[in-house]
């Protein structure tokens, strides 16, 4: 197999064994800017590209040879799809490489929300604790609660087998609208929108970033959650309307709130900085060496099937395979 392979950013992982005798072209440190890429890419037959790429026209014009786009990332909102299929062009993500990972990370933002760990040690730093007393620093139990997820797929039902261990009761909707196959093995129920909102203690997003989820989470959703209920998003940022969530934490109806993703990232409204109940973490939820190791291994896999005339395991479009 022979090529040539641009990453739009430095991968912090050697993937040349797999990629085998291609040419392949990234920045030494950081990222490639947009003229930057769209130039490296003129002859380039793959893409290796991070989420906040737009895959988009523009870029495809730029790449007349392109052949696959691996996304580094499960979600692939910032890919024009249509437009790659229409040229020919496979599409791949990295589905199941950072499952536990953000399951883990997920819980780590629920359980921190909930007891407000971030206020606890913001008033430690800075000195002024005065020690203990039975109301400071109130928070939610989470053992026992009852949690509430929007998208059931991989990281959803990763959440919902942590949820056992701590007695939650679980619920969920998806966006299909079909029971999952494992509901039951996750002791979780599937419900419809409304009775999740109502019923949860902690709201969790695990849902792709779609016409039909943006702001999912609006002023109508907030209102419809329980006073004192978290709400906790490692999904897409633009899932979350952030005004209406500062708006509902500033009155007091919602308790906490958990997020690593934002709407404008890496641009943080100072109302959602400067809110003492918000749990703040920079898109970290896939942040471990292994499962970074894995995304980058399961794109180069994309690229080197793709490159070798197969259809990569991840594609999102294998409809350009079919004759």
């Amino acid at each position: 197999m022979r090529g040539t392979v641009v990453s739009s950013a430095a991968l912090p992982f050697d993937i040349a064994p797999i990629l085998g005798a291609v040419e392949y072209r990234a920045p030494a440190t950081g990222s490639f800017d947009r003229a930057a890429l769209l130039a490296a890419l003129g002859d380039a037959d793959a893409l290796i590209c991070l989420l906040t790429v737009a895959v988009d026209e523009a870029l495809l014009e730029a790449a007349p040879g392109l052949r696959v786009v691996a996304n580094f990332a499960v979600g692939y909102d910032n890919v024009d799809v249509a437009a790659a299929t229409r040229r020919g062009v496979a599409v791949a993500n990295t589905p199941g490489a950072l499952t536990e990972a953000t399951a883990d990370f997920t819980f780590a933002l629920l359980l921190g929300a909930a007891r407000r760990l971030a206020e606890g040690d913001r008033l430690v730093r800075s000195g002024a604790w005065t020690g203990w007393a039975p109301g400071q620093h109130l928070g939610a139990d989470v053992f026992g609660a009852e949690l509430g997820l929007i998208g059931f797929g991989r990281i959803g039902q990763a959440v919902a087998r942590r949820a056992r261990g701590f007695s939650m009761t679980v619920r969920y909707t998806n966006g299909s609208g079909a029971v999952a196959p494992a509901d039951q093995a996750h002791g979780a129920v599937r419900v419809e929108l409304d009775e999740l909102l109502a019923r949860s203690d902690v709201v969790s997003l695990h849902c792709p970033l779609t016409p039909a989820t943006r702001h999912i989470i609006d002023a109508a959703a907030l209102a419809a959650m329980k006073p004192g209920a978290v709400l906790v998003n490692t999904a897409r940022g633009a899932c979350v309307d952030e005004a209406a969530l500062v708006a509902a934490l500033d009155r007091g109806h919602l308790g906490a709130a958990g997020l690593d993703v934002f709407e404008h990232e890496p641009a943080v409204p100072a109302p959602l900085r400067a809110c003492a109940r918000v749990l703040l973490a920079p898109h970290a939820g896939s942040a471990t060496t292994t499962a970074r190791r894995r995304m980058a291994e399961t794109c180069a896999r994309a690229v080197r099937a793709a490159l070798d005339g197969r259809a990569p395991e991840t594609v999102v479009n294998p409809e350009i395979y079919q004759t």
